[in-house]
């Protein structure tokens, strides 16, 4: 008979998980079992490895803590147990015997009222605080929320009338109780559910909707985009597109009873565009893993249209290439008056290679019961053939396919100049296993392995240096064009750029959940967003092209029948009012400005979390500052030396900096920072002893020194005089922390120390003010003493101190109702001020203020701030001129078209021109570097 090891390692596959912070709530849990020794999970991979003591804990009781959360587990090939005979009767170490673990239950319902992704974040804030509550999500996407409580601290009321009490509605779905596992001694599973009613072993069954991501090839303009959409949305089962003309990316929310990928696969290709699957995605990790694999590490082709190559090698160029020579040999059969039918015969091999994709589009979009420009474009091609013009026809069509190409590709341009990201991190690496470094593919490195970097090499994955130091480029990540100093202890970035030395790098993150893929997907998601003011110019176009369809109908109709004018005019000027029916410059006006603005703020370290906030610190009118780890630094650091007449204050500073190097507290490591910033030799003493609470003491020869706070001194019956206390009352009147030091005779001195400011902050509160933002406050849980300090250092007049996290969120929504307010922290414990500013800047560690914040400032240089407001002004002013250019332009040839001053061609060539004229002026953002002087 088999003996059970001591210890075991389960994997499992655990699904349901929504982002990184469910991967921390299981892992959190299923430490706090008796028995488990180490548990890790992955939100990127979906996996949970768990090693445990079987004496102690069964797998049962791991698999039921897990689904009592509210996760479905499935145990995976990789799983270790142990050998078991083959019936129940085979002895073990523990029984199978079910024991039942407390179970938290999940419930889900709709709340209504949500106006933008920051409304949702303040719903999950809000319910987080409640105790009890052990997990919240809220998606404005979907207008759902998903909560995991514990019953026995907080009911489904509670939860509903804090949603209430934060403005919103909420309406009850479903309660999503979770199954408890039993195990036999076959590892078999009988599933009880549990359920509010008496009835044994009645299953709830809640569909939870799946997410399916996808690049669409074949989209001219932003109508092909919302062809997309109308097309999928008419599929029952598809609860959700949104399809992004700027990114050529498509994302589905489908409920998987109803309808399949392949289901909506087929619909797209049946409305004429190509459709690459990029994979199922629940989170952004997961999204750009399998986006990584499968076309963004492909370098990005350059397709210029100024080179010949462009027109041979792609199906566009060849397109407008044979249709403009059949349009070149009709016009010159004409001119040397040959036969009519030869002459056609050309204008016709040109309209048929220029017309088939815009005419087979435009009866897709005929089956949608839309009209968009390649159905006008089709019916008015169709029309002049009619009326027997067949240049005009043929003219038309190679203008409109001329301009469609190279509006594209312009826009492409944009497009694949935000892709470099992606070609940042390499797709092998070096690492060191047993005695041998191999080059492995980044994939298959896990977290925890050594990296080695030589001088010029790119750095794979994120990790922390373990050996060697070097400079390192960060620019592709942080902005900065100064290569910064890596040693031991520092962080590195996937992607950034190893110069001069070698180091070793121990790896934090694999290649899916690396900085710079989180910043590629924050990207992506960012451009295909639909901003303020594009969502307007869609419910106008929608408004605006039947209008205009109906005064061509009624152009072409009205005058012959009731004034006995010439039908053939009419129908012809009817036929120009559809060209110009279709608003294709108005409506790609607002995303080739926030695409192009989204590409320059990446480039400076700057990461907007979509088009919203983007126009939203465009309007920004008021910037909430909070102080610690934002203005300042977060760290101690010595502000002053003060002797006391004993000994000078180099040697008041060494003495303290000799006893604290052993010393791991916040305030020794910045006393001993300061005295190797002025070169100082530090002696070790003896006898070192930690004081807790009070300071330490140590010896030096045969004398007793002491560091430490007032209280450790008088324990000692060291008295202080007068002058010292007024001395101690000064320094804490100006918001620092004194430290003593001394010895049983009596002090030497005092050092004064206090959270550093920003090396930058005074600088970047100067920019804010010249771009325009006046009203700059600080808000802080601080002193007053210290917040005034802070305040008059950088130059702030306004600031709110001592303020619990409540207060803060009080104080924004005071700010709001008097323009439009932000607020700067660093993710960290400002989180619901954060999210109840009307736009949030992050300039914390990475990792979290990707998840808290509408904008990211990489690098946590606050100068950038003013960067932001600034592009995102230029942005919103980009996007009203391109809508009023558009507008205006296409009002006037609306008139003009009414009164027959223009033909089709130049109809066209106003459309495709007004569509060139705006992404060229929106594409200027690209090359916005800095803030002005």
């Amino acid at each position: 008979m088999t003996q059970t090891p001591s210890l075991k390692t389960q994997f499992l596959q655990v699904d349901g998980m929504d982002c990184g912070s469910c991967a921390k709530t299981i892992e959190a849990s299923l430490q706090q079992l008796p028995g488990v020794m180490e548990a890790s999970v992955s939100f990127a991979t979906a996996k949970a490895k768990v090693l445990y003591n079987p004496k102690i804990l069964r797998e049962a009781e791991i698999i039921n803590r897990i689904t009592t959360l509210g996760y479905t587990v499935e145990q995976t090939s990789e799983l270790k147990s142990h050998n078991h005979s083959n019936s129940c009767e085979g002895e073990h170490d523990y029984n199978h015997d079910h024991v039942k673990a407390d179970v938290s239950q999940k419930l889900q319902a709709k709340v209504g009222g949500m106006d933008c992704g920051n409304c949702a974040k303040t719903v999950e804030v809000g319910l987080q605080q409640i105790a009890g509550v052990l997990e919240a999500s809220v998606s404005f996407a979907t207008e759902r929320m998903q909560v995991s409580y514990d019953p026995q601290q907080v009911s489904e009321k509670t939860i509903y009338d804090r949603v209430k009490a934060l403005g919103y509605t909420v309406e009850q779905s479903h309660e999503v109780k979770p199954h408890n596992h039993t195990s036999d001694c076959n590892g078999n599973h009988d599933h009880h559910h549990t359920h509010s009613h008496d009835s044994d072993h009645e299953h709830l069954e809640v569909a939870f909707p799946q997410k399916l991501q996808a690049k669409i090839g074949g989209m001219d303009c932003g109508s092909c985009a919302k062809t997309v959409e109308v097309g999928l949305q008419q599929l029952a089962g598809v609860l959700e597109v949104s399809v992004s003309f700027a990114t050529e990316r498509m994302q589905v929310s489908y409920d998987p009873q109803q309808v399949n990928e392949q289901t909506i696969s087929d619909r797209v290709r049946t409305l004429g565009y190509t459709f690459e699957q990029i994979g199922e995605i629940s989170s952004h990790q997961d999204t750009h893993s399998r986006d990584h694999d499968n076309s963004v590490s492909k370098p990005t082709q350059k397709r210029d249209p100024a080179s010949w190559k462009f027109w041979i090698n792609n199906r566009r160029g060849q397109s407008v290439i044979l249709a403009g020579l059949g349009l070149i040999l009709g016009l010159l059969t004409q001119h040397l008056a040959l036969p009519i039918w030869i002459a056609r015969a050309f204008y016709g091999i040109g309209i048929v290679i220029a017309g088939y994709p815009i005419a087979r589009a435009g009866l897709f979009e005929l089956r949608l019961r839309r009209a968009d420009m390649n159905l006008l474009m089709t019916i008015s091609v169709i029309g002049a053939v009619i009326l027997g013009d067949w240049f005009e026809a043929t003219l038309v069509l190679f203008l409109f396919s001329l301009g469609t190409t190279l509006q594209v590709f312009t826009f492409g341009r944009t497009r694949n100049a935000i892709s470099a990201l992606m070609d940042l991190t390499p797709p092998t690496a070096t690492v060191k296993r047993g005695n041998k470094e191999v080059t492995v593919p980044v994939e298959s490195i896990q977290v925890g392995e050594i990296l080695t970097l030589r001088p010029g090499g790119r750095v794979a994955l994120d990790g922390i240096v373990i050996s060697g130091s070097s400079a390192i480029d960060q620019s592709p990540i942080t902005g900065e064009s100064i290569p910064e100093d890596k040693e031991k202890g520092d962080t590195v970035f996937a992607g950034t750029l190893n110069q001069s030395g070698f180091l070793e790098v121990k790896v934090t993150h694999t290649v899916s959940d690396t900085t710079v893929s989180k910043i590629i997907y924050l990207v992506e998601s960012a451009q295909g967003s639909r901003a303020p003011s594009q969502q307007w110019v869609d419910r106008f176009a929608e408004v605006y092209t039947p209008i205009v369809i109906l005064i061509a109908i009624a152009i072409a109709l009205i005058p012959p029948l009731a004034f006995a004018q010439p039908f053939n005019v009419w129908l012809y000027r009817a036929l120009v009012m559809l060209v110009i029916a279709c608003p294709c410059a108005l409506v790609i006006s607002t995303p080739v400005s926030i695409v192009s603005a989204i590409g320059a703020a990446t480039r400076q370290g700057v990461l907007f979390k979509g088009g919203n906030a983007l126009e939203t610190a465009g309007r920004l009118t008021t910037l909430a500052f909070d102080k610690t780890g934002t203005i300042t630094q977060g760290l101690p650091v010595v502000q002053k030396v003060y002797d006391l007449g004993t000994v000078s204050a180099n040697m008041v500073l060494q003495i303290a900096a000799s006893l604290e190097q052993q010393s791991e507290h916040p305030l020794s490591k910045a006393i001993v920072t300061k005295a190797h910033e002025q070169g100082m030799e530090l002696e070790t003493p003896i006898n070192f002893t930690a004081l807790p609470g009070k300071g330490i003491q140590a010896n030096f020869g045969e004398l007793v020194y002491f560091v430490g706070n007032q209280r450790l001194f008088l324990d000692q019956g060291i008295r202080l005089s007068g002058e010292v206390e007024s001395l101690l009352a000064e320094i804490e009147q100006l918001g620092q922390i004194p430290v003593l030091i001394g010895t049983n005779e009596g002090l030497l001195g005092v050092i004064a120390l206090s959270d550093g400011i920003r090396l930058e902050a005074t600088e970047a509160l100067r920019q804010l003010r010249r771009v325009g933002l006046k009203r700059l406050v600080m808000l802080t849980g601080d002193r007053t003493a210290v917040a005034k300090q802070i305040a008059q250092q950088v130059g702030i007049t306004e600031y709110r101190a001592e303020l619990l996290p409540e207060d803060k969120l009080e104080e924004i929504q005071l700010l709001r109702k008097k323009g439009v307010a932000g607020m700067v922290g660093d993710g960290i414990n400002d989180a619901p001020a954060l999210a109840a500013a009307d736009i949030s800047f992050a300039v914390g560690g990475i990792d979290i203020a990707l998840e808290t914040a509408d904008v990211v400032i990489v690098g946590s240089d606050l100068r950038r701030l003013a960067y932001a407001v600034e592009l995102s002004r230029r942005t919103v002013s980009v996007i009203q001129q391109n809508v009023v250019f558009s507008l205006v332009t296409k009002g006037l040839f609306l008139l003009l078209g009414t009164f027959g001053f223009v033909g089709l061609a130049v109809a066209v060539l106003a459309d495709t021109g007004t569509s060139l004229l705006v992404t060229a002026n929106g594409m200027r953002l690209f090359k916005t570097k800095t803030v002005k002087d």
